[in-house]
């Protein structure tokens, strides 16, 4: 419930000052485990792909937000688990996997924190594969001024059978890869 009046809040919000458009919401599944790779630009960013989806989507979220009174509280009444910064969180992974295991969606930025560079890590590949989830690819278009408009574009789920065969650092360099060649495309193609 909680989670519900928070999303109508920031969609409300998120529409009238950033203008907020989504596309391509008939791609992400009605239902099964589902991770939402999006490319990183603010951190508005999280909101940004979870306000327009229908299905409750959870994040990771720095540990260190949810030492901050009433905010971090807030951010895990709405679906955000905690991960350790500087290193591999076993912790948060093993959360992830269990999320998704269960059908849930989750929301996860490849880059890792706010970047340009479009360097990725292998956490989301090792994620979806290790669950099973469909990924689909996310872009974000747009600088997030007030009353510009800002896009967020879900592309169609990546088929990772081609890929997946065999469990290896190559085969989640090989996703990785993939993933984040087709949110590039999908911003290319909107418009950054």
């Amino acid at each position: 419930m909680l989670y519900r009046i928070f999303r109508f809040l920031l969609n409300t919000i998120y529409t009238l000052v950033f203008r907020l458009e989504a596309r391509g919401l008939h791609h992400i599944p009605a239902e099964g485990p589902v991770i939402l790779a999006s490319n990183h630009i603010s951190n508005f960013d999280p909101p940004t792909i979870g306000v327009k989806v229908p299905r409750k989507v959870y994040f990771m979220a720095k540990e260190e937000l949810f030492k901050i009174p009433v905010f971090g509280a807030g951010i895990r009444a709405v679906g955000a688990f905690p991960v350790k910064r500087g290193g591999v969180s076993k912790d948060a992974i093993k959360s992830a996997i269990t999320l998704l295991k269960s059908g849930e969606v989750m929301g996860i930025f490849p880059e890792g924190s706010r970047s340009n560079a479009g360097a990725a890590k292998k956490g989301a590949a090792m994620i979806a594969i290790r669950s099973g989830a469909v990924i689909v690819p996310v872009a974000i278009v747009g600088n997030y001024k007030p009353f510009k408009k800002t896009l967020v574009i879900y592309g169609e789920p990546i088929d990772l059978t081609a890929i997946i065969e065999e469990s290896s650092s190559e085969m989640l360099e090989q996703v990785t890869e993939v993933t984040m060649i087709r949110i590039r495309e999908l911003a290319a193609r909107h418009g950054n």
